[in-house]
């Protein structure tokens, strides 16, 4: 018979119920949802962005960020009924079932029965049927209704459970995406805003469906291109996320093309670009080697799929390279990205010169479309990676890093010095060997170029995963 009631307290709950919740919450970030929706004794809420990146940094160190939730929320004396509630009001049945597995959901409305029933746990719901969950349909029947001055976020979450194309994608209207983003707030989210960053393609902003989290990509036309353009990379992006999906590759969860601007909406990745990171951006810690090794790793292997499904990224660069919660690497932004019906990835011409210049490869720079052209710009990531500095700098010398790979090999700088020196936990022989990789994706000829997989390794004193070494195959 279970010993857990409504009335019992969250802080002392048995290690083995907490890692079968953790089991459940940990992926994909579940656990967010849950910590979002508890409320201090005031209602307001009681953890911010800055115990999202606590919990968050507890990943790197084998731990559950679950687990070490509950812990703190069960230093307020908050109950098992507390956390139930808020598990029914998100539709986490598996998790409620870990709690108390005797009771059953009765309705949708199961959050609000239970904070009137906690007095009598033993009568609440029981023996009553669980209520079907519904699934988003594949085909749009109609077009759902704009949303007016009172539809708010949730609303709009619930609207689009039914309104997903066959495509797999949702199809927003502008007005949607007006309200999940709070008008499109243009004030960053540091200071409460919705604004996540900018760039030559438009603007990011963080929008809110119901409870989760999204991205969503405002585009505009660059200097040098036209509409078409726009809307050529737009269509782009889409077929090739319909087509393609990795754990390695961003995940698309829509689109709008019926307004002034064309949207594409993504998954959040909370832990913003690798780029940034790398820079410690909004005084976020330096990124460890194991960390940095993994992320490392990742890319290639999403590198490596699109390859082996005969797509061409053309921009690969730190920027394009976003980080999930678990800090997992996600290849973004496909709008340049060249498809081939043929069975491998042959070099074409092109007379359009695109890509970012401190990445390109020489032959990228003549208009030769090649996946060679990929692992040179990755070859320029991992660069980034060992020193933590930019691809460019104006004020140093030389201004590209790929130049200051021409100083070391040269021997008129050492790699001890290029190491960035903020990284934790390096070792010089593994250092050594990503550095090797990256001098043979930097090949200026591009067929001695060899593409790349990932090796990993698992020290058996450490059960953190850290990579050996990228493998070059001959």
């Amino acid at each position: 018979m279970c010993d857990v009631t409504a009335e019992t307290p969250v802080r002392t709950l048995r290690f083995s119920t907490l890692r079968k919740l953790s089991d459940l919450l940990d992926p994909q970030g579940t656990w967010r949802t849950v910590m979002m929706d508890i409320n201090k004794p005031t209602g307001e809420a009681r953890y911010t962005q800055l115990h999202l990146r606590r919990f968050d940094a507890v990943v790197v160190q084998g731990k559950s960020p679950t687990i070490e939730m509950l812990s703190d929320w069960g230093t307020t004396n908050c109950t098992v009924a507390d956390l139930m509630e808020i598990l029914i009001r998100h539709k986490l049945f598996a998790a409620v079932s870990v709690l108390l597995p005797d009771y059953k959901i009765s309705s949708t409305d199961a959050a609000l029965q239970y904070k009137a029933a906690t007095s009598a746990p033993v009568a609440f719901l029981q023996g009553s049927a669980c209520p079907e969950v519904t699934k988003p349909v594949e085909d749009i029947t109609k077009t759902p209704r704009e949303p007016d001055s009172s539809t708010g976020p949730e609303d709009i979450s619930k609207s689009l459970i039914t309104w997903r194309s066959s495509e797999g994608f949702y199809r927003f209207t502008h007005g949607e995406l007006t309200v999940i983003t709070g008008n499109w707030d243009e004030r960053p989210v540091s200071e409460g805003g919705c604004r996540l960053g900018a760039g030559g393609f438009g603007v990011v902003f963080r929008g809110l469906m119901g409870n989760t989290p999204v991205a969503v990509k405002k585009l505009n036309p660059m200097d040098d291109s036209s509409p078409e353009d726009l809307r050529n990379q737009f269509n782009q992006e889409i077929q090739t996320l319909k087509s393609l999906k990795h754990v390695n590759l961003v995940e698309m969860v829509g689109y709008s093309s019926d307004g002034q601007h064309l949207c594409l909406v993504y998954a959040f990745m909370p832990n913003g670009s690798l780029l940034d990171r790398l820079a410690c951006l909004d005084g976020s810690p330096s990124l460890s080697w194991q960390m940095r090794c993994s992320i490392a790793t990742g890319t290639a292997r999403g590198l490596e799929y699109l390859h082996c499904n005969n797509h061409i990224h053309r921009d690969v660069k730190s920027g394009n390279i976003l980080l999930d919660h678990h800090f997992v690497p996600k290849i973004s932004d496909f709008g340049l990205t060249r498809a081939s019906g043929k069975r491998s990835c042959s070099t074409v011409m092109t007379e359009r010169i695109v890509g970012t210049t401190a990445y390109m490869a020489p032959e990228a720079l003549r208009g030769e479309i090649t996946p060679k052209s990929d692992i040179f710009s990755f070859g320029v990531v991992l660069l980034e990676i060992l020193s933590g500095l930019p691809p460019v700098d104006e004020s140093r010398d030389p201004k590209l890093l790929m130049e200051m790979k021409d100083e070391i090999d040269d021997e008129e700088a050492s790699l001890e010095d290029f190491i960035d020196q903020k990284m934790k936990g390096w070792r010089m022989q593994e250092a050594e060997k990503m550095y090797e990789v990256a001098s043979q994706c930097l090949c200026e000829k591009k067929n001695k170029r060899p593409p790349v997989t990932e090796s990993v390794r698992s020290d058996s004193s450490d059960v953190k995963t850290s990579l050996k070494f990228i493998k070059i195959e001959k």
